[in-house]
């Protein structure tokens, strides 16, 4: 398998070549276009019951689809995510990694993705109530609305409330307010989310929480 992903970090793709008999994952409205050896079968996402979750609390759609080489020779497929911005490439190898709902686009058939409870501070900092777990060996795929990039901490950090895209489970979440009580609601910062740990952040450089507060009073 190969893979390349173009157009970023604004209008990001990914054009996939799969060898004779790979296969690849990925969310229900992904697939872009891809050749015709390509066979494509479509079922619920973990299931009906787990769909569903993933669906209302995962951010995630109701089914999924793998598409498999059935060719003798390679094929190509294209993804994207359904917003502009960027894609980010994850690869496992046994590890897991915490992703926030809406994000996933794709993995390999090693890969599985699970739906874990984040709290209620994950929601008042606009990350959600719930969020995916992804484990397992191979690559996943995550797209973001604006560029994504990493941040290595061995301590504390603050990111402000969703720009959280990924980071690992070793690491634990708390909220907080960007300062004192007036001048955190006066500044437009509100609150923080205070990550701690050691690992890596994947964070997003917009999000679609501030477009929508950018252009509700423009409406």
């Amino acid at each position: 398998m190969k893979c390349k992903i173009e157009g970023k970090p604004s209008f990001s793709y990914i054009e996939m070549t799969l060898d004779p008999g790979q296969s690849i994952v990925a969310e229900s409205d992904a697939m872009v276009s891809m050749d015709v050896g390509i066979d494509m079968k479509t079922k619920f996402n973990g299931g009906f019951f787990t769909g569903l979750a993933r669906k209302f609390f995962g951010g995630e759609t109701l089914f999924i689809n793998t598409f498999t080489n059935k060719a003798s020779q390679e094929q190509k497929i294209v993804f994207t995510q359904p917003t502009p911005g960027d894609i980010h490439q994850i690869k496992l190898d046994g590890e897991d990694k915490f992703i926030q709902p809406g994000a996933y686009l794709c993995s390999t058939e090693g890969i599985s993705i699970k739906i874990k409870w984040a709290g209620f501070k994950s929601f008042i900092a606009r990350e959600g109530l719930f969020r995916l777990l992804a484990t397992g060996k191979g690559y996943l795929w995550i797209g973001a609305y604006g560029h994504i990039y990493e941040k290595e901490i061995d301590g504390e950090y603050l990111v402000d409330t969703s720009h959280l895209v990924a980071y690992d489970p070793s690491m634990s979440m708390h909220l907080q307010l960007s300062g004192g009580l007036i001048s955190s609601m006066t500044s437009g910062e509100g609150f923080l989310t205070r990550m701690n740990g050691k690992g890596t952040l994947l964070l997003q450089s917009r999000s679609l929480s501030g477009l929508a507060s950018y252009l509700n009073p423009r409406i």
